[in-house]
């Protein structure tokens, strides 16, 4: 068992390691479940950590079925050869991020002005398992480097949700006729083949 001043690690038989962080802003104690950073629970400053290691024994079996839920569709992506992985070695992450910028940055931008979107912000080729891409308050658009590994039929679809969100920054209605009209009412089957790959 390993403590800091915001941070402490507890083995949990049958699950292993998990992460008991205190964060600035949080206001509740949340428990995540991540391929990459594993489980976490996450604590305002003032709880003891005694309040989130109960917390965490009293979810355990949710933590569990996450755990073999997320093995399961890690199982299948790698069975139909659908998964988007970066390398490990520094030098060849950067070659991709690099190779990323220069396809996904001018397609993103031409769609912007094809499609009549006003976007100004900045785009930045990220490397997370948590999204494909996102687009900020201030109307920046982050990319997910593994996009260069899917169709670009998918990048297009990636590539236009993001777009999408300058105008409507929720998953309401309105930005999905947007994004609907805008894939020629292909957005469902997209986003149906895009569940299909798994971010590793």
């Amino acid at each position: 068992m390993r403590t800091t001043q915001s941070h402490k690690t507890v083995h949990v038989p049958g699950i292993g390691d998990v992460q008991l962080v205190k964060r600035t802003g949080a206001v509740r104690l949340r428990l995540s479940v991540s391929p990459r950073r594993g489980v976490t629970v996450t604590l305002p400053r003032a709880v003891p950590y005694a309040v989130a290691e109960s917390f965490l024994l009293s979810r355990l079996q949710w933590v569990r079925n996450a755990l073999l839920k997320q093995a399961s569709v890690r199982q299948q992506a790698l069975r139909n050869g659908r998964t988007a992985p970066v390398p490990e070695d520094p030098a060849e992450l950067g070659r991709m991020r690099k190779a990323a910028r220069a396809a996904l940055v001018p397609r993103l931008r031409e769609a912007a002005a094809r499609y009549g979107f006003p976007f100004k912000g900045r785009v930045a080729i990220k490397n997370n398992i948590s999204n494909w891409g996102s687009c900020s308050s201030k109307g920046n658009i982050n990319l997910n480097i593994r996009l260069i590994l899917l169709p670009e039929h998918l990048q297009d679809y990636i590539i236009l949700h993001e777009l999408c969100h300058l105008r409507h920054p929720d998953h309401g209605p309105g930005f999905h006729a947007l994004l609907d009209s805008m894939l020629h009412g292909r957005e469902q089957a997209l986003r149906k083949e895009l569940k299909s790959w798994h971010i590793l």
